[in-house]
Formats: structure tokens, sequence, C-alpha cells
């Protein structure tokens, strides 16, 4: 029975070494004279503050980066075999393809974090030890652990994640489209709103687990326990939508004359609580003042829709791309658009003739990790909005009402307040 190897092991590093370590991997990655791997393995590197390093393709087996600031650092391709990430700040990290087999991530902080196709799966790390023969290396907890680590918003889109333990994980809108998560542990796990299309969840334990609006198309579940789970509004494969015999893409054909020949051609038609899902296509389609409350859009493609008026209230727009659309004077009051595209849309109030404008309406709206680069949110009304880590680069809040990133996250934008 191989002996278990202590933290002891590992070797401590001055700053100057440290600094020399990633000056040489930077000529690495830039291909100039001198340049060197990092090759930072059994490291001691507690605490250590790394935001923004670039460590791709690095090698950090064993390491140890407990409670490191890691923020918007690129690890992919790292090797992160046996590393101990205890309480460490990932936020915003690249870990793309990263081996990270047996890495302690217990209580780990990786809010929007890309892990795509990175191993972790469980792993051990063997020393060879001439009196006692193999000793293991342990980091006091259990290897390949995410037990109450955040990953909220992160891409773990195909990662390996056989066997993991996730006891209590915030996986709360994560992407794990296509991850591997057989006989996983996450009991207890949050996994609202996350995207489990694709996924293999044979024989996981999801027991007490949360699943509320979970995206599960093609997630294989054979042998899943779901004990106490919350799995309500789960969404799930589309089906072809028919009213009176008319298919859904009819509809909206019909809709669509009544609108371009002022109500001379086609009909008007209540798109109320449909799911759109199955239709042929959505892009550039005219919808003015289209009752669509409720409507379930997940996935779709609106780019450069003309949405004047629309009532979306309570819709499901989770990762729609509504860039270029025409949302002016529009009802979005409490629509879900996490991680939804929003480039260049116009949500300034509409014009109604005379003096009279309709403003658009974002009241509780979840905007969650969305993209809103130029945007126009003028004189949007914003009350309640969540607006965490949205990307607004170049973002027009001129006038917007109860503007939460005025106060919460500044984000460079033109906003003004209305007293």
């Amino acid at each position: 029975m191989p002996l278990v190897q202590s933290a002891a092991t590992l070797q401590p590093i001055d700053p100057g070494s440290l600094r020399t370590i990633l000056d040489l991997h930077q000529k690495y990655k830039t291909m100039k004279p001198g340049g060197q791997l990092a090759n930072l393995a059994y490291i001691d590197l507690t605490g250590v503050n790394l935001e923004g390093a670039d460590l791709s393709d690095a090698v950090l087996t064993g390491a140890c980066l407990r409670g490191a600031a890691l923020r918007d650092v690129n690890l992919s391709r790292a090797n992160l075999f046996g590393c101990d990430l205890r309480e460490a700040d990932l936020r915003f990290a690249v870990l793309d393809r990263a081996d990270m087999r047996g890495a302690c991530l217990r209580g780990a902080n990786l809010t929007g974090a890309s892990l795509t196709r990175c191993d972790l799966r469980e792993g051990q790390i063997a020393f060879k030890d001439e009196r006692h023969g193999l000793r293991l290396m342990k980091h006091e907890k259990r290897a390949g652990e995410l037990d109450y680590a955040i990953l909220s918003g992160a891409d773990l889109s195909g990662a390996r994640m056989t066997g993991t333990a996730a006891v209590s994980a915030d996986f709360r809108d994560a992407q794990l489209e296509g991850a591997i998560l057989t006989h996983a542990k996450l009991r207890n796990a949050s996994l609202d709103g996350a995207n489990l299309s694709s996924a293999d969840l044979s024989s996981a334990d999801l027991s007490g687990a949360s699943l509320k609006g979970a995206v599960m198309v093609g997630t294989t579940t054979q042998g899943m326990t779901t004990k106490d789970a919350d799995m309500s509004d789960i969404l799930v494969a589309p089906v072809s939508v028919f009213i009176d015999d008319e298919p859904l893409d009819a509809l909206l054909d019909s809709y669509e004359a009544w609108c371009n020949s002022g109500g001379q051609q086609g009909s008007t038609q209540d798109f109320s609580g449909l799911d759109f899902r199955s239709t042929a296509t959505l892009i550039g389609r005219k919808l003015t003042a289209a009752n669509m409350a409720g409507a379930v859009l997940y996935g779709m493609d609106l780019s450069g829709a003309q949405l004047q008026g629309v009532n979306l209230s309570g819709a499901d727009l989770r990762m729609a791309n509504l860039s270029g659309a025409d949302l002016r004077g529009a009802r979005l009051i409490g629509a879900r658009l996490t991680r939804a595209t929003l480039d260049r849309a116009d949500l300034s109030p509409l014009p109604l003739g005379g003096d009279r404008t309709l403003r658009t309406d974002l009241c509780r709206a979840v905007l969650t990790h969305a993209s809103l680069k130029n945007t126009d949110l003028t004189r949007a009304r914003l009350l309640e909005a969540e607006m965490a880590h949205v990307r607004d680069q170049g973002c027009n809040y001129t006038l917007a009402k109860d503007n939460p990133l005025a106060v919460a996250q500044p984000s460079g934008g033109e906003f003004t307040a209305i007293p």
C-alpha cells in the first residue's frame, strides 16, 4: 500500500526566480531567443499573485497554488496534474485543454472561466521512495475534487469529469455541453440554467441538486440518481409546433405579411408561450409588436430581426443571438438573456408620433454574462436587472433608468443618471 506524500515535498521559490521563469516563458511563447517553457512542478506557490499571466503550456504538476490570485490567467494546455488550487481565484481564467487530473479545486472561484475540453478526472501522483516504495502526494483533501467550488458561468464544454467530486459546487449557467460526467458526485450542487446538452451523466449522483431551467437536450441520463433533486422547467429537445393545424413557420409568414402590408394581408397572431426552436429561421424577420411573452427562444438566431414594440416579457432568450436587432420599445420584463448576444442592438425608445415614445423595458431581466458591445440602451428601464459580468464595451447607457452597473461595477459606458 503506497504511503501518503505530504506537502513538505514542495519546494519554495523566491520572487526573483519566479519572475525570471515567467519572463523566459514569455520569450518562449513569442519565439524569442533564450526562451524557455515554464516548469513550476512541485513548487510551493501558495497565495501567489499571477493575475493576467500567460502560463499556457506551462508545467505545474503537483504545484501548490492554494489561495493564489489567478484571475484572467492563461493556463490553456497547461499540465496541472495533481495541482492544489483550493480557494484559488480563477475568475475568467482560460484553462482550455488543460490537464487537471487529480487537481484539488475545493472552494476555488472559477466564475466565467473557460475550461473547454479540459481533463478533470481523478488522478494521483506517486513518488518513488527507496525505503517505503511508492508515496502518494495528497493535498489534505482527496484529488480530483471540486466540492464547494464556484463555476457559475464557466465554460466546461467537452470537459472530462468522470468520477469528479463536486458536492455543493456552483455550476449555475455553466456551459457543460458534451461534458463527460459519468459517475460524478454532484450531490446538492447547483446546476440552475446550466447547459447539459449532449452531456453524459450516466450513473452520476445528483441527489438534492438543483437543475431549475437546465438544458438537457440529448443528455445521457442512464443510471443517474436524482433523489430530492429540483428538475423544474428543464428544457428538453424541441417539438414541432402547430396551431389549428398550421405549422409555426406558416404563422410567422402570415404575421410578417401582416406587418409588411400594414394589416392588408396575412393576419395577426398570438405567439405567447410558444417554443420557437423548431422554426426554420428568425434571422432578419419582421415581428413588430408581436406578443411573444413567455416564448422559448433559447439559442435562436434573431440577428437583424425587427422586433420594435415586441412583448418578450418572461421569454427564454438565453444564448440567443440578437446582434443588430431592432428592439426599440420592446418589453423584456423578467426575460432571461443569460449569455445572449446583443451587440449593436437598438434598445432605445420607439417613436410613436408627436412627442410620444415607448421606452424599452428590461426591468428584472437577467443579462448575466451577456454581450452588449456597442448596444444602444438609451433611456432603457433597467430596474432590478441582473447584469453581472456583462461585456459592454461601447454600450450607450445615456439616461438609462436604474442602471445597476452605475453603482455596482462601472463599465466605461455612457451612463448618465436620472434624478
